[in-house]
C-alpha cells in the first residue's frame, strides 16, 4: 500500500490521461470529491468494468466488449471494401462524419521502427491473412498524412497489391473553411498534387 495520501494517489492517477496536467488532475480530483461523489462512482465502477471487459474484436482489432465487434457482426456492412485505420477514433470519426458502410481493419498505430513498432505490433499478418482468404474488392487506405502514416500507407499499398485488391487513400489538403496562406506547404503541395477535374 502506497504511503502517498489518498488525494495525491487520485490525483497522480488522474494524470495517465493525455493532456491532463498535474493542475488540471487537481481540479477534476477536487471537484469529484467537492461536488460530484456520485459522478465519480460511477466513474470508477464503469472505468472499472471497462478496463477488464473491453478488448479487440477477433475480426477488425477494434474495441468491443464482444468477440466480434458491431461492424463486423453486421451482414449488411459491404465486405468488398475494407478500410484501413490507425485507431477506433479514426473508426468513430469515419461512421459519423460519412456513409462509408465496408468494413474496418484499426492498426492500433502506425509503423516506426525508431518506436519498435513494426509490422507484428500493428496486426499486418492477421491482416495478410484476411485479406489471402477473402479479399476485398477495394482497400481504402486512412492513415495520418504523418511520415509514419504515409509509410505505413506504402506498406499496405504493397501488401494489396500482392492480393490483386484495388487500392485508395483518403484525399488529404486544405480544410474546408482553410485560407492558402496559413496552410503549410507540403498540405498545399498534397493538394495541388491531388487535384480533381470539375
Amino acid at each position: 500500500m502506497s504511503s502517498e495520501p489518498l488525494l495525491e494517489q487520485l490525483i497522480d492517477s488522474l494524470r495517465c490521461l493525455p493532456g491532463v496536467g498535474p493542475k488540471s488532475a487537481q481540479r477534476m480530483a477536487l471537484h469529484l470529491l467537492e461536488r460530484d461523489r456520485d459522478g465519480g462512482k460511477t466513474l470508477s465502477a464503469v472505468l472499472a468494468e471497462s478496463m477488464e471487459r473491453i478488448g479487440r474484436c477477433r475480426e477488425c482489432r477494434n474495441l468491443t466488449e464482444d468477440e466480434t465487434c458491431s461492424i463486423c457482426a453486421n451482414e449488411q456492412r459491404d465486405r468488398d471494401q475494407l478500410c484501413i485505420v490507425e485507431s477506433p477514433s479514426d473508426v468513430i470519426a469515419i461512421e459519423h462524419a460519412t456513409g462509408f458502410r465496408g468494413r474496418y481493419f484499426v492498426l492500433m498505430g502506425r509503423l516506426s521502427p525508431l518506436d519498435g513498432i513494426g509490422p507484428e505490433e500493428l496486426g499486418l499478418e492477421q491482416l495478410a491473412e484476411q485479406l489471402g482468404q477473402r479479399p476485398p474488392q477495394e482497400m481504402i487506405i486512412a492513415t495520418n498524412p504523418t511520415v509514419e502514416g504515409e509509410a505505413t500507407a506504402f506498406y499496405l499499398q504493397r501488401m494489396a497489391q500482392k492480393h490483386g485488391i484495388s487500392v485508395s487513400r483518403i484525399a488529404h489538403g486544405v480544410p474546408l473553411g482553410g485560407e492558402l496562406e496559413f496552410t503549410d506547404q507540403s498540405t498545399i503541395a498534397h493538394a495541388f498534387s491531388s487535384r480533381l477535374a470539375i
